[in-house]
Formats: C-alpha cells, sequence, structure tokens
C-alpha cells in the first residue's frame, strides 16, 4: 500500500494541536497507540521528552514537504496474520496470546514477544510491527506475543512474572499440536518485557511433574533471553546500588509502593515477607550457573539519569547483569556502546542473529582473523 508524504503528516495534525500543551499520564498513553512511532526507545512507554522529540520530527518533515510533491513512501511487507489470536491461557481478560505458526516440517523452534510498558501499560499488538517477528517466519521458527495482567490492586509483580510463566508453559503444552521443539523456546522483550525475560530464565523453574494441570506440568525456563533497554532487577530497594538513594526517591514513582509487591506498608517491604518477595523478584540475584545464554542491548547514554525513562533503562543496568554473568560463569553477550561494551569476535551481533543462532536456526559467523605482526 502506497501513502503520500502530506497524507502521513496530516495524520499526525491531532499529535501537533494537542502536544503544544504539557500532557497527562492519559494523553501520552492514548498518543502511543495512535503513534506508535513516538516511543523512541520501544519500551511501550511513551515520556514526554519522547512525545515533543515526535513533534519536532513531524514538524520538521511538514516544513520541507512540498503539498504538490509525488513522493511516496511504502509500507513495509504486510505482517501476516497470526494463525491463532487472542487465545486464553488464563481466565483474566488480558491473559492472552497471539501465536504464529512457521512452515517447517520438523518441529520448529518459537520465540516469545513479552511487552514493555512498566507493568501497567503496553499491549502484545506492538509485535506486529516487528521486523523480527516476519525474520523468525522466513527462517521456519515459530513466533508468540502475550499480554499479562497490569498492576493494581489485585495484581503485584509476583502475578504479572508469573503470568508471563504460565504462557511459556501453556506454549509448551500446545508443542504437539503446534508442531514445536519445546526446548528450543527462547523470550525477548524491552523494558518491563525484557525484565520479565531474564526472570524467566533465572528464577528457579515452576514446572511442577506432579500438577494435575498439564500446563504446569512444562518448564517455565527459556533456552535464551533477548532483553533491550532492561532493568536489572526487581528488587527495587537495590537500585540504590547502582544510582543512590536520592535517585531512588526522585524517580521511584510505583516501584517505591508497596503495592508494587503486594504489601501496604514500607515496613512490610523491608520485613521478612518482603524480602523473601523481593528476592524471589531479583533476576539479578537469582543468576546462577547453568542459567540460560543472554543478549543485552542498550543504546542509551551512560549519563547520570535527568528523567524516569532515564532512569528505569540506564545502561548501568546492563553493566551490573554483565557483571553478575561473568562472576558466575552465564553466557552473555552484551551490545553497550556508552559503556564500552561489544560482542566479542565470532559472537552474535544482533538481537537477531542470536536468537536464531541459539536456536539452532543459524551457523555462527567465523572469528574475525587475527592480524599478523
Amino acid at each position: 500500500m502506497l501513502r503520500t508524504l502530506p497524507t502521513l503528516i496530516l495524520l499526525a495534525c491531532g499529535f501537533l494541536a494537542t502536544s503544544a500543551q504539557t500532557p497527562d499520564a492519559t494523553q501520552l498513553a492514548d498518543w502511543l497507540r495512535r503513534y506508535p512511532d513516538a516511543d523512541a526507545n520501544h519500551d511501550g512507554v511513551l515520556t514526554l521528552e519522547e512525545a515533543r522529540s515526535y513533534r519536532e520530527k513531524v514538524r520538521a518533515t511538514r516544513a520541507g514537504a512540498n503539498p504538490r510533491a509525488t513522493e511516496t513512501v511504502r509500507a513495509g511487507p504486510a505482517t501476516p496474520s497470526p494463525t491463532f489470536a487472542d487465545l486464553a491461557y488464563g481466565t483474566h481478560p488480558r491473559q492472552v496470546l497471539d501465536f504464529w505458526r512457521a512452515d517447517s516440517a520438523a518441529p520448529a523452534p518459537v520465540v516469545v514477544y513479552i511487552h514493555g510498558g512498566g507493568f501497567v501499560q503496553g499491549d502484545k499488538s506492538r509485535a506486529r510491527e516487528s521486523e523480527l517477528l516476519r525474520e523468525c517466519l522466513a527462517a521456519g521458527v515459530s513466533f508468540a506475543a502475550i499480554n499479562y495482567r497490569f498492576l493494581s490492586t489485585d495484581t503485584a509483580l509476583p502475578d504479572i512474572l508469573r503470568d508471563c510463566a504460565r504462557a511459556v508453559q501453556f506454549i509448551r503444552a500446545h508443542a504437539t499440536e503446534w508442531n514445536l521443539d519445546k526446548d528450543r523456546l527462547a523470550t525477548f522483550g524491552s523494558s518491563a518485557g525484557a525484565g520479565a525475560s531474564l526472570w524467566l530464565a533465572f528464577h528457579a523453574d515452576l514446572a511442577d511433574p506432579s500438577s494435575a494441570d498439564p500446563v504446569a506440568r512444562e518448564s517455565s525456563r527459556p533456552a535464551c533471553v533477548g532483553a533491550l533497554s532492561t532493568q536489572f532487577t526487581y528488587d527495587f530497594p537495590r537500585w540504590a546500588e547502582l544510582f543512590g538513594e536520592d535517585m531512588v526517591a526522585r524517580f521511584g514513582g510505583r516501584y517505591n509502593s508497596p503495592a508494587f509487591y503486594g504489601f501496604t506498608s514500607h515496613e512490610e517491604v523491608i520485613g521478612p515477607a518482603g524480602r523473601r518477595v523481593r528476592a524471589d523478584c531479583d533476576m539479578h540475584g537469582l543468576m546462577q550457573a547453568g542459567a540460560p545464554p543472554f543478549f543485552l542491548q542498550s543504546d542509551a547514554d551512560a549519563v547520570p539519569a535527568r528523567t524516569v525513562s532515564e532512569f528505569l533503562h540506564h545502561p548501568l543496568h546492563a553493566k551490573a547483569l554483565v557483571d553478575r554473568a561473568r562472576e558466575v560463569g552465564v553466557r552473555s553477550i552484551a551490545v553497550v556502546p556508552s559503556l564500552g561494551l561489544e560482542p566479542a569476535a565470532g559472537d552474535a551481533r544482533t538481537l537477531r542473529e542470536f536468537l536464531l543462532r541459539e536456536l539452532g536456526m543459524e551457523a555462527p559467523s567465523p572469528p574475525a582473523p587475527s592480524r599478523s605482526r
């Protein structure tokens, strides 16, 4: 389908008109749904800084456009419709997933996308914009995208993380029906989806072989994980180790609330029960030898955080995970330019390459030749 450049500019007029004033969280969430390209770091949360940047970019485009020009913009290849859409893996309306079955004679690997959004917004539909979805299907890899419950008075972080685990188990429980190799399952996501993916990789397997529920008998652990703009732990008080108490108090927001863990007071959070729950959400502390390999990417600048988004997605999160992986002997690849972290010779250099290689669908690249002296 073709769209003229003036038409694209007109689509942004509402954004330009309303974004001249300071928006509230509801407006930002509405803009994110209408203008997903404004989400520059693809974490599922539109910040005021991203909204302003997108507004200026569209203004610049409008200023340079000739209304009589015949230049056209060709849309990317259409994403195929899911084999199954909004398939329930639980009883809550948000416990649903989309699944795309790859064209493969043999049981196929599967990549599972977990969306971001701070555990309060976002949607699995973001996967449909992803080139990675099309690349996986072209490589013979099936694909799934999941929703999960949001933080509320009835749902705390541990519940959300176990929603993600249940979705993985549900997919594995349908391996025969969907022609999947359940041992070759990867998860990936950005921001909250990245952290949830890492939690699945490092937490003890939630499979219960004695359960009467066939889904619960399946493994919750992925074979490998991709994490973009991640957090290093969801034991939130530990963030002071990287950023200091003042910054945690300044930018912590909902993560400083006892309700984040399902408690009603700060005393409960720091008490014995709170320590147990926080430790169970601490993917950094849960990482041990034998955990699945993971790929990290953070394109943010390594400067003191000035906004909530910079705090949540700071590259120091990735570095802390890399340091822990080296300490316990877990294989990791990190692309964090601002901290000088890059793949070693012969390692995958992109998320796509990492996932396909770990799932046995792409051969490793040969090591770079050494220079003779």
